[in-house]
């Protein structure tokens, strides 16, 4: 695997992936109670990804798109308990709505500007007048949409993009998009897996091969869900 991401989606999928082949690997050694389980969280795996896939690619609307509007945009970076998200503070109509965003590297030097918002896509463009990084590269980029658009603020703690391009932007990128960092941040609520495996011995029954399948189980769903909706490792 690589240690760098390009498209946006390619993180989230690539652990989707992860997630399901820990289910399959897990399936042989399963009765029958423990093999339904796993096809229920699996359809979930495979249903939930599809559903933020098609929000992403403008399949299923995020509701903050007007025909081809451009509005005022800054990111904000969300901080709530173990959650790190990328959102798009967007200004226009006389209304403000927050949207979640797939990280890509271009967000952490974008000082705020305008966007391009349509059924299909999303494209920032940052404000002239030299904030644009050296070589005038990423003029302009398109984000993918994390979720559906929202008329409140995101909870917890919301930290705002500088208004001046940060001249470490680009070492920034390279070191945050590195799988293995990513991945170390999203296993966070991987923590809690051993207490669900033992809920799940509680319920059904088992030994000690049932408790490490479960806790593995929780693991790999815990890591994909941060993934799938949209987790910022800025």
């Amino acid at each position: 695997m690589s240690s760098r991401i390009g498209h946006p989606l390619a993180y989230p999928l690539r652990v989707t992936i992860g997630a399901l082949a820990v289910l399959t690997a897990w399936a042989p050694f399963a009765d029958p109670d423990q093999l339904s389980a796993l096809v229920v969280v699996g359809a979930g795996i495979v249903g939930y990804s599809g559903y933020r896939v098609a929000v992403a690619l403008g399949v299923v609307g995020h509701r903050a798109e007007g025909s081809s509007t451009t509005v005022t945009v800054r990111r904000v970076r969300q901080e709530y308990q173990l959650v790190s998200r990328s959102w798009l503070e967007l200004r226009g109509g006389g209304e403000d709505r927050w949207l979640p965003v797939y990280f890509t590297p271009e967000l952490i030097g974008f000082p705020g500007g305008t966007a391009l918002l349509s059924e299909r896509q999303i494209v920032l463009r940052p404000e002239p007048g030299g904030t644009e990084p050296a070589g005038g590269r990423h003029l302009e980029f398109r984000v993918l949409p994390a979720g559906r658009a929202r008329a409140s603020e995101p909870p917890g703690r919301l930290v705002d993009n500088p208004t001046r391009v940060d001249p470490e932007a680009e070492t920034r990128a390279a070191t945050t998009t590195k799988t293995t960092r990513r991945l170390l941040l999203d296993a966070q609520p991987a923590v809690a897996a051993p207490f669900v495996a033992l809920l799940w011995l509680y319920v059904m029954g088992g030994g000690t091969g049932a408790f490490v399948a479960a806790m593995c189980v929780a693991a790999a769903t815990g890591t994909w869900l941060g993934a799938i909706r949209g987790s910022d490792p800025s």
